[in-house]
């Protein structure tokens, strides 16, 4: 079976993708968490850059690796020096890497727009650069940076800077897609020529700016590329990277090669969300995969055929890369799906029994006021928990109150007091926040921490608002879903009023409450 090999520049490349900023930590967290998934290179930055990259080299060091190599990365020598004499050459050996990987020009408009040199200046600075690495004992991994503009642009000259690695000895010559507009078939046709004249093995670099990335990769690959690049969750410059949580299942699963240990196949989601929660990025919830929708199922019909046989809707064994199937909750949903869902929560129910029906009625009643349970399964947990009977209250709302203020050195102040009755016993708190939801929040959980101390393991990590009826103007129906997270798991309730803070109490309530119920 072939092995495909997996280089991550996540740590690299992906921190170059808007709002993202990672510290030394968070990058050395991520190394681990990609070495202990079976990545095989893990791209940590470019030594010289800045400060943190080659603190990265330094500390990375320290890690016991039992599966990846770490790569350092850098451009060839600057134009007329010595590679012995170009600083960011050496700050490349200082990182003391197994493996450098440089890019080179291979598209003619970069050489004289951009290096101001000249073509054959440029072919020099590749072999200079390459076979000084070499003379190191290093491996040189070679990224023909803008190849497929380059080819088409001068395709005689696009192999030639190719050759030109090569005959200084690199390792490996990976192929870029550094702009991301090629479509599959170029990808093809031009690989189909490079394996030609290249002996050396071939990787693929892409970017999603056509939303190829992905795609194009894969075409590369069945062409007899044998190393891929990209990030996890494809994060990264512009509209990112070729995404490795798509390339890595799509390579085991579907086109019959190796690339990570098939055990380690089964982290797949959680080393996305892994990823993710350090990168402080959601996942978008319909990625391939390991997005949280990526198995879930909502109209009867495809329910139904589910419960008959999974293949039916689904393409791939949901555990095999550590999602699961997810049966969704709404005005839609017949009395399949509340008994799917309640088999999920181990709740004895079937079709003639008298709560079934009333479950479903009090969903399709409670979302034609504007309520939506299948973003807020939590929500709809305790509705059916409740129903059922299996609930009991763990406090009783007294009261609350929330007042805003802004000074007059424009500080703008929100402050909430929430009254709580546990077991006949009454406590009042008070809280501050940056909002006055955030201040309800803070004083609610205040006033029960007494009583369940729990509640202060938890926190607030999204929050949404959305206008039901906006032609009412002001006096419109809001709907409010907040999601909260403890050390393990995440969940999200839903609120509906007129008031956009009742909105929110109603779920800050719940979301509560489905914590002191999971305990």
């Amino acid at each position: 079976m072939k092995t495909i090999k997996i280089y991550d520049t996540t740590l690299r490349d992906g921190t170059q993708a808007e709002g993202i900023s990672l510290s030394l930590n968070d990058k050395l967290k991520i190394a681990k968490r990609l070495d202990q998934f079976g990545i095989h290179y893990i791209e940590g930055g470019w030594p010289g850059s800045n400060p943190k990259d080659m603190n990265f080299f330094k500390e990375v060091k320290k890690l016991k690796f039992k599966v990846a190599k770490v790569a350092a990365f850098g451009s060839t020598r600057r134009p007329h020096t010595k590679a012995s004499d170009d600083a960011n050459i050496n700050f490349l050996l200082k990182a003391q890497t197994d493996v450098v990987t440089v890019f080179g020009k291979s598209w003619t408009l970069h050489v004289t727009d951009v290096f101001k040199t000249s073509l054959k200046e440029n072919l020099s600075m590749i072999y200079d650069t390459v076979n000084y690495l070499k003379s190191k004992k290093k491996e040189v991994i070679f990224d023909a940076e803008h190849f497929f503009d380059g080819y088409n642009a001068d395709s005689q000259y696009a192999l030639d800077a190719l050759r030109t690695a090569v005959q200084a000895g690199c390792d490996l010559v990976c192929l870029c897609d550094t702009n991301g507009g090629m479509l599959p078939k170029q990808i093809k046709d031009i690989i189909h020529v490079v394996k030609r004249e290249i002996e050396v093995p071939l990787g693929i670099h892409c970017h999603n700016d056509s939303d190829l990335a992905v795609a194009n990769s894969i075409t590369a690959l069945e062409e007899g590329c044998e190393h891929v690049q990209g990030t996890i969750n494809g994060i990264g410059e512009r509209c990112g990277n070729a995404n490795l949580v798509s390339i890595i299942p799509i390579i085991q699963l579907k086109m019959g090669m190796k690339s990570i240990a098939q055990t380690k196949l089964e982290e797949l989601t959680e080393t996305s969300r892994y990823v993710s929660e350090v990168c402080n990025m959601s996942i978008n919830d319909t990625f391939p995969f390991v997005g949280k929708s990526a198995f879930a199922h909502k109209g009867g019909v495809h329910v139904n055929a589910m419960m008959k046989n999974p293949e039916t809707y689904e393409h791939i064994k949901p555990h095999t890369v550590g999602n699961k199937t997810r049966f969704l909750i709404s005005e839609l949903s017949g009395k399949t799906n509340i008994l799917l869902k309640a088999k999920e929560l181990d709740m004895n129910l079937d079709k003639e029994t008298p709560e079934t029906k009333e479950i479903l009625q009090k969903v399709q009643d409670l979302e034609n006021e504007g309520y939506q349970f299948e973003a807020a399964e939590a929500s709809f947990e305790l509705l059916m928990k409740k129903t059922l009977k299996q609930y009991h209250p763990f406090f009783e709302l007294c009261g609350w109150r929330t007042s805003v203020e802004k000074r007059e050195d424009g500080t703008v102040l929100s402050e909430a007091t929430v009254k709580v009755k546990v077991k006949g016993q009454e406590e009042l708190s008070a809280g501050s926040g940056d909002g006055p939801v955030n201040a309800l929040d803070n004083a609610f959980r205040k006033a029960l921490s007494k009583f369940y101390p729990i509640v202060n393991t938890i926190h607030l990590t999204d929050y949404k608002v959305r206008v039901i009826d906006s032609g009412a103007g002001t006096a419109a129906r809001v709907r409010v879903f907040v999601q909260f997270r403890d050390e393990k798991n995440d969940w999200t309730t839903v609120g509906v009023s007129e008031n956009i803070i009742e909105a929110s109490w109603h779920a800050l309530v719940e979301a509560i409450e489905y914590k002191l119920l999971k305990g």
